[in-house]
């Protein structure tokens, strides 16, 4: 079964020279325990296709549907907590929330929408992390690593059908990356779906798909 369907994307921004076309008339599809490496060179609509992908900016054109439903046809409020219980996202510089500790911010996405016993399920995961020692921290007594293994249990918080992570790895040292990078393949493995826009050769070689964007289009 698709997870993500979309059918016809395309994104355009105004830029000082017109018209920049950074997503074009893209068709592509994600199953469940698919995992999905998004590449090519700086500036050929990557992120714009990560954020449309998870409901966070409109399509200019084209259909997407995420587990079945098409979040643009929404309400700004729907779409928002249908975003929060199916879509984690996973960024390369964290977007922890400076003030609150470590269990806080996991518990961030209950939110958006409610969760019985979120603070059990965000324990949990930081035991998963291994950072259950480091719960009432606020983000910058934490290492580079740590952040990032925060900002991943933050995005499993709800069990979403769906991962998406922009250059999860680019801050990250190999060891830390290689950790992050087997826990985003063991949620495939368990039957999500992950997207990942990424230039690291070494998170290309573990997911199990690669989709190639040149100038708005796969290739």
């Amino acid at each position: 079964m698709s997870v993500i369907e979309a059918h016809g994307i395309c994104k355009s921004y105004a830029g000082a020279d017109g018209e920049v076309n950074a997503v074009r008339e893209v068709d592509f599809s994600v199953e469940a325990g698919d995992f999905v490496a998004l590449h090519g060179p700086s500036g050929c609509g990557k992120s714009t296709l990560l954020m449309i992908t998870g409901a966070l900016l409109s399509p200019d054109a084209g259909c997407l549907r995420v587990s079945g439903e098409d979040p643009y046809a929404m309400s700004a409020n729907d779409r928002a907590s249908f975003r929060a219980r199916h879509v984690g996202f996973v960024f390369q510089q964290f977007h922890l929330i400076p003030y609150l500790n470590v269990i806080d911010n996991v518990c961030v996405p209950a939110l958006a929408a409610a969760r019985p016993a979120a603070g059990q399920r965000a324990g949990e995961l930081l035991a998963h992390f291994q950072l259950d020692h480091r719960l009432h921290h606020v983000p910058s007594a934490l290492s580079v690593g740590e952040q990032q293994r925060v900002a991943l249990a933050r995005a499993l918080l709800n069990e979403p059908a769906v991962l998406l992570a922009d250059e999860p790895t680019g801050n990250l040292d190999p060891e830390n990356a290689e950790l992050i990078l087997a826990y985003m393949q063991g949620f495939a493995q368990d039957g999500g779906a992950v997207v990942m826009v990424t230039h690291d050769d070494r998170a290309k070689a573990v997911a199990g798909r690669q989709l190639a964007l040149r100038e708005g289009r796969l290739v």
